[in-house]
């Protein structure tokens, strides 16, 4: 039996031999696959990274105007396009590569998994990473690192250390130079109309004047800025709107607060600062993806340059770079549609606390209702006339459920068929904003409870065309319907749609139709807060591509 010296002594001759000679290896402890993308933290400078197309195997993007594609970062040439026409850029782990320089090969694998997983660890690490089959050993050759001709032992022995470091390879790795075609991880931009294929290393981006607007997905929607192609954490591909800050606000602040309905400038203005504020501590949210917010309702909702509106424009021209703070940070600027009367403490509604976002009456002073009892009151029988955003049409809500369509709801949420729901109890409601924060539904299969803002998906009602669909609001009193003595459903009495958490948007609109402020309005909605210019700071934050939920019951509503 060999002592454990002369076996490890054994293995590096081997790995000498694999890389000099191409000798077939079977995988050993190659580097465990860093993920598809190589994304360097980039400090805010002014512009925001929005996710349009959050993942896709191919993106199209395009311009209103006559438009090069071009890599970012080299700024190299790719392909041309005409105005409104769009390209496709997908990704090949393996294009195939004309070279004529320098490249240091690790290891000669059997194992295609092998291959790519090394490929792919370096290119996370930064190394421009390669292969290349070698049909007479039944191997492939893997290239971790570049350099140009001519040879330079000096600067090669340094980048070889460097990869040594980076766990990359060993010191059997050696320097050859490559006249061949080779295969890389790249982003594939064809110029459709002609079928022009070009590849890069780093992504495909299009950049034209301000004045022109860029394209996705092979939509119409106009954007401003840069439109750019990246892999994102799943190695999918991200259409991205790379836009500055202030521009980016004119596309949300209307999709959020629409200009024509609710023109009212204190509370368009109002909007505005707390879609800045969202925005800015939002920075690097969604950065393993490449962009820094999504333009849905997972984030804000961004129209681009299609939605802007004069109104809209001119609330963020007039508060250019003005933020909410406490105690000197960014605070959390949550805002929906209306309250029903009282805005929600935020541990009510999530799993965080914080004092700016604490209750208010949503109402003047001296319009407030005497107290939680009567606004619990006043969702069965509504006489209250005092609250803000009392116009709005979920300002009191009701719906039903049969037996059959509260089984069907309540087992999507348990996922499983639970019988006949005999009971839903409120365990805990909120004594300050009256919001439900645990309910309990007993079934014939079990017992079930919900927490906060998600009880209004475990519970959601049927809408006219029988679908399930969320419950607005938490703020809400439910009852067993009963005929002749017999259970025969349920009904829910309610008031306000969305969370609750900060400002309500149609109450901002009747503070604003009243003559307050968009300050006052904002100091309302968020206590104690400190309106200043302060810009945010990105964050190397981590998300999912798209959100997911395992489902494996589902029901088809009674």
């Amino acid at each position: 039996m060999r002592s454990p010296p002369t076996r490890l002594a054994l293995a590096a001759a081997v790995l000498a031999l694999a890389a000099c000679a191409d000798q077939p290896t079977a995988p050993r402890a190659s580097p465990s696959a860093a993920g598809p993308l190589a994304n360097a933290l980039e400090p805010y400078a002014g512009k925001i990274r929005v996710g349009i197309i959050p993942g896709a195997t191919s993106v199209k993007i395009g311009a209103t105007v006559l438009f090069d594609v071009r890599e970012k970062g080299t700024n190299a040439f790719l392909v041309s396009g005409a105005a409104n026409e769009q390209v496709t850029v997908t990704f090949n782990t393996g294009q195939p590569v004309a070279t004529n320089n320098r490249r240091l090969q690790v290891v000669c694998t059997t194992s295609t998994t092998d291959r790519d997983q090394r490929v792919a660890a370096g290119v996370a690490a930064g190394f421009p990473s390669a292969w290349e089959h070698v049909p007479a050993s039944s191997c492939w050759r893997v290239y971790i690192g570049e350099r140009p001709l001519p040879a330079d032992a000096t600067a090669e022995a340094t980048y070889k250390q460097n990869v040594i470091n980076a766990g990359l390879a060993t010191s059997a790795a050696l320097w050859k130079t490559v006249n061949a075609t080779i295969n890389e991880p790249r982003y594939v931009t064809t110029k459709t109309s002609t079928g022009t294929v070009a590849s890069s290393r780093a992504q495909p981006r299009i950049s034209v004047a301000s004045t022109a607007r860029v394209l996705f997905g092979g939509g119409t929607t106009q954007y401003r800025g840069v439109a750019e192609v990246m892999r994102n954490a799943a190695g999918t591909l991200a259409g991205i709107n790379e836009v500055p800050m202030e521009e980016y606000l004119y596309g949300v602040v209307p999709r959020e607060l629409g200009p024509t309905q609710y023109p009212e400038a204190e509370a368009q203005k109002a909007q505005a600062v707390a879609a800045r504020t969202y925005a800015h501590s939002s920075l690097g949210k969604h950065w393993n993806n490449g962009y820094d917010v999504l333009s849905t309702v997972q984030d804000q909702v961004y129209g681009g340059a299609s939605a802007e509106h004069s109104v809209s424009t001119a609330a963020v021209n007039a508060t250019a770079g003005i933020v909410a703070t406490s105690g000197g940070s960014l605070i959390s600027a949550l805002f929906y549609a209306t309250s029903g009367g009282k805005t929600a403490n935020v541990q009510d509604v999530f799993s965080s606390s914080v004092p700016y976002l604490a209750t208010v009456w949503d109402a003047p002073a001296g319009q407030e209702l005497p107290s939680v009892s009567a606004l619990l009151t006043d969702l069965k029988t509504p006489t209250w006339t005092g609250a803000y955003g009392g116009f709005h049409s979920l300002h009191r809500w009701s719906y039903s459920w049969t037996m059959a369509q509260m089984s069907c709801v309540v087992g999507d949420f348990a996922n499983q068929n639970v019988g006949n729901v005999t009971q839903i109890n409120v365990l805990s409601r909120s004594s300050t904003s009256g919001r439900v924060t645990q309910i309990q539904f007993v079934t014939s299969a079990g017992t079930f409870t919900e927490t906060g803002t998600a009880i209004r998906s475990a519970m959601p009602y049927i809408n006219t065309s029988g679908i399930p669909t969320l419950l607005p609001s938490t703020l809400f009193v439910i009852e067993p319907v009963m005929t002749s003595g017999v259970l025969t459903g349920y009904r829910a009495y309610g008031g306000g749609n969305g969370h609750g958490a900060g400002m309500a948007q149609t109450g901002a609109v009747g503070m604003a139709r009243a003559g307050a402020t968009y300050q006052q309005i904002l100091q309302k909605y968020y206590t104690g807060v400190t309106l200043q210019v302060m810009n945010g700071t990105r964050a190397n934050g981590t998300s999912p591509v798209v959100p997911t939920t395992v489902d494996p019951y589902d029901c088809t509503s009674a």
